[in-house]
């Protein structure tokens, strides 16, 4: 089932206003499988009137020949020439285009499957870019899900298509205030309990969606079983990168485990620390893994810094998959629910304090009495020996206020003396040993849903957020 098309709005916008400009342009396109990339290009080709076209593994020739039927839905006859190479090719294209006043756009989807046949293609595009299909004023796009050969087109200087990109985009996971569309739910809990399962792949929600029996039965269905479409898929993300990126399958092993510090994770794999530089990149470049530091501390520091798993959806297969797969194998749906609903909890959590500090630096100009005081920039966690923690600190952008916030999660409303107790705690901490130049302090109390009365319950400097408050601002 195809899920409504969601969201898109700015990469939308961006791609039609290169359509419009009338004078050809090029745009590449990048982001991780399942995330959105196909369908978004799919909407600007039929907005626009274009030419969509996806290339596969095979050899050289047969990628020209199926490419040329794909333009011969264009330009008729165009696949009845046999092209010896990319060269010739491309110059007919662009004969073609500008006979009959055609300017696109032309999309060229899993593009990295072209140049890992024809290394030469990204050179030959650049000229061809710069000459012919530059006459022809054509809208030219590549797209691809090997997110390192795609940047590696156009971010480093020494890429072929540097600087010639008009738009180079990476699509990311939808934002999970659109789950209450995507999957049809109405209590933000249930939204909160969604993306604690499926983060914001578009494609985990539309096989979601298929299964109307709540969550617990897409888990099982789409992911423990091992006959499931995801049960295996954190494997195919390694492996369709490319260069494949398997070898990287352990560090994601003992993080989702549970160790987060450099030397744990190194310790635990047999690797000196100094040796994870590079396979530890890889993975916050592929979006996999997150590297949190301590608010305050530099980015280049590092001695503190914690690594987990980014992706929610991934994050639960490695807590809850990949240890028991020997178990789910061969068990039956109850005993494999036993394994989601035992890690079910402490995964809402984790999201739940990711939504928090994610929805702070988005509530500028909203109504909630928090947004009033900003606007905020990005919230962080705060963790140092010897301290108290901090679930969300952020500093106002004008630098006078700081916002220390606590997050439970709870499945039933938290009460007015359960939040007045939390209030209470929050405001005994005191202040970060990294935050204390700010002139107002500001304590926040995340829980997903309190009893009536709350709010106004509350100690004064201190408000609460809910999961509708938290969920409205991330869309």
């Amino acid at each position: 089932m195809d899920m409504r098309f969601l969201n898109r709005t700015n990469e939308m916008a961006r791609l039609a206003n290169l359509a419009k400009q009338g004078s050809g342009g090029l745009a590449v396109v990048w982001g991780r499988r399942r995330v959105g990339k196909t369908r978004l290009l799919l909407e600007w080709v039929a907005e626009q009137t274009g030419l969509y076209t996806v290339a596969d593994q095979s050899a050289a020739d047969v990628q020209r020949r199926y490419f040329s039927e794909a333009l011969a839905g264009r330009f008729r006859g165009f696949h009845e020439a046999v092209y010896p190479d990319w060269s010739v090719l491309l110059r007919r294209l662009a004969q073609e285009a500008a006979t009959e006043d055609w300017h696109g756009p032309l999309v060229l989807d899993e593009f990295p499957y072209l140049a890992a046949t024809s290394p030469e293609l990204p050179s030959i595009l650049q000229r061809w870019l710069e000459n012919e299909a530059a006459k022809a004023k054509l809208v030219v796009a590549l797209a691809g899900s090997s997110q390192r050969m795609m940047q590696g087109l156009v971010l480093p200087p020494s890429a072929p298509l540097y600087g010639r990109a008009t738009e180079a985009m990476q699509i990311e996971p939808l934002l999970p205030g659109y789950l209450a569309e995507g999957l049809d739910l109405s209590d933000p809990l249930d939204c909160v309990r969604a993306y604690a399962a499926w983060g914001g792949i578009p494609r985990y929600w539309e096989l979601a969606a298929e299964c109307h029996d709540g969550l617990d039965s897409a888990v099982d269905r789409c992911v423990l079983d091992p006959l499931g479409p995801l049960h295996r898929e954190p494997d195919r993300l390694l492996q369709e990168e490319t260069p494949p990126a398997v070898a990287l399958r352990p560090i994601l092993d003992v993080i989702g485990l549970g160790a987060h510090r450099l030397s744990e994770i190194a310790g635990r794999i047999g690797q000196p620390a100094t040796a994870l530089a590079r396979p530890l990149g890889r993975l916050l470049e592929l979006g996999l893994v997150l590297r949190d530091r301590p608010y305050g501390e530099p980015e280049k520091g590092g001695k503190r810094a914690l690594y987990r798993i980014a992706d929610p959806f991934v994050r639960m297969w490695f807590r809850v998959v990949a240890p028991h797969r020997a178990l789910l194998a061969q068990a039956p749906a109850e005993a494999r629910l036993v394994l989601w609903r035992e890690a079910r909890e402490a995964l809402c959590s984790e999201a739940w304090e990711d939504l928090c500090r994610l929805c702070v630096a988005r509530l500028a100009g909203g109504e909630s009495p928090l947004a009033k005081l900003g606007p905020w920039a990005p919230a962080g966690r705060y963790w140092s020996a010897g301290e108290p923690e901090w679930d969300v600190v952020a500093g106002s952008i004008d630098g006078r206020r700081l916002l220390l916030g606590e997050v439970k999660w709870s499945d039933r409303p938290v009460t007015v003396k359960e939040v007045a107790g939390i209030a209470s705690e929050l405001k005994a901490k005191g202040m970060p040993a990294a935050a204390k130049r700010c002139v107002e302090v500001t304590h926040a109390v995340f829980v997903p849903r309190v009893e009536k009365g709350a709010k106004t319950a509350m100690p004064e400097g201190c408000l609460i957020l809910e999961a509708g408050e938290v969920l409205g601002v991330l869309r």
